[in-house]
């Protein structure tokens, strides 16, 4: 059964991000280590909580994989991908482990 993975990166009091950073350099670093194991991805910028509502998250990264067995290795190939984070954030991410049902 396919498995995925979302990153959530909500917006906080004095918190901050660099989407610049993030959609490049931060993306190679992802792709280096744990990219053999992603089947597909999805980053998603908040604009909008819905209509006249501020985003509640900067952004949110979803990847799908093949199966748990898969996910699991990128997680473990994950370290250089989370040690990143202070490069372009002081947000602590919110993850989702899930399988995919639809």
């Amino acid at each position: 059964m396919a498995a995925s993975l979302q990153v959530i990166y909500p917006i906080g009091e004095d918190t901050n991000f660099d989407y610049d950073y993030y959609g490049t350099t931060h993306f190679e670093i992802v792709h280096e280590h744990m990219g053999s194991f992603i089947q597909s991805q999805v980053v998603t910028k908040g604009l909008a909580g819905g209509p006249d509502v501020p985003p509640g998250s900067y952004a949110i990264a979803t990847f799908t994989f093949a199966d748990g067995e898969a996910l699991n290795a990128a997680l473990g190939a994950a370290g250089p991908v989370l040690a990143d984070l202070p490069n372009f954030t002081n947000v602590q991410p919110q993850m989702l482990i899930g399988e995919v049902i639809g």
